[in-house]
């Protein structure tokens, strides 16, 4: 899914020059690759026809016709650089296919490709108060995070999405049924997209956690992989539920999908699409109304193709 970009800031990019570089980039490397084994070759022939007291034209680097064993050693050499030099050209084109680049989300292939569009909530009253949220259900859409719902709609109504998959949680729902508005497609909420149940410190202020629950607070922000509260491992269990929520989304019907939900879902979301265990928790974040793109190709291999992307928040009239 590219990006199409129709605010009027985008009609000063120089495009055509970039493509035109861009063209001449294979042009030369596949020159540079055939200098490199030019010299490959002459030294190989050289090294060979020595061994056999063979004469070799110094100046081309090729042996003399007249010696039969020799030439045979250049046709062979010549082919060999020839076909390793075929073997590598198409990676240039073929790197577009994305193809091994993650494990699959899924146990059995897609029908087709499909285009995953991950949403943030916008800013929550108690975003707006630095609280802990989590999965308590007492944190609401802002003003602000209802502008950000409104931006984030304009600037994907140029998308056609088969339908929405939601956290029920207010300040997710909230946000989607702004976004969705006005469209007739489905609106799904799924429990698998539900924010993590941090317990006792949900509402709690992040300063006066911290000074309250030191070693728990650290182990929250420091090491998620291990941190334990309430019984259990918050993190860990959204990596479970965010691998049972791809499942959900990519098992419904349709190509293009949109996703509202939470920062931290998103992250386990995020990660586990690319690999990444629970301990690499915090190597992503999502802004408050930001938006990332995944491309899920019929082998259920996902390919993250935007990341938090936060534009339309600042710009008016801007288009992905």
């Amino acid at each position: 899914m590219a990006m199409n970009l129709s605010h009027s800031a985008s009609s000063k990019l120089a495009i055509p020059h970039f493509l035109i570089h861009d063209a001449a980039l294979p042009s030369l490397s596949i020159r540079c690759q055939k200098h490199q084994h030019k010299q490959q070759r002459r030294a190989f022939v050289a090294h060979a026809s020595s061994n056999i007291s063979r004469p070799v034209d110094s100046s081309s680097g090729t042996v003399n016709h007249r010696v039969g064993g020799a030439q045979v050693l250049t046709d062979t050499v010549e082919q060999s650089l020839a076909n390793e030099l075929v073997s590598r050209l198409p990676l240039t084109g073929g790197a577009f296919d994305f193809t091994g680049a993650a494990k699959p989300l899924l146990q059995k292939p897609l029908k087709k490709v499909k285009h995953v569009v991950l949403v943030r909530h916008g800013l929550s009253t108690w975003n707006e108060d630095s609280r802990i949220q989590g999965s308590s259900d007492l944190s609401v859409l802002s003003e602000k995070g209802a502008m950000q719902a409104l931006k984030c709609k304009a600037a994907l109504e140029n998308m056609n999405f088969d339908q929405c998959f939601a956290s029920p949680i207010s300040r997710a729902k909230s946000m989607a049924e702004l976004i969705w508005q006005g469209r007739s497609e489905p609106l799904l909420f799924l429990d698998t997209l539900k924010e993590a149940h941090l317990h006792f410190l949900e509402g709690m202020r992040n300063a006066d956690a911290k000074v309250q629950f030191p070693e728990i607070y650290r182990a929250w922000r420091e090491d998620p992989s291990n941190f334990h509260i309430g019984g259990g491992y918050p993190v860990v269990d959204l990596w479970d539920r965010a691998r049972k929520a791809w499942e959900e989304i990519l098992s419904a019907e349709g190509q293009s999908v949109l996703v509202v939900t939470h920062k931290s879902i998103l992250r386990a979301l995020i990660c586990t699409a690319l690999g990444m265990g629970p301990d690499r928790f915090r190597a992503v974040d999502i802004n408050n109304g930001g938006i990332c793109l995944f491309k899920i190709n019929e082998k259920g291999e996902p390919l993250l193709q935007s990341l938090n992307m936060t534009a339309h928040l600042h710009v008016d009239s801007l288009r992905y």
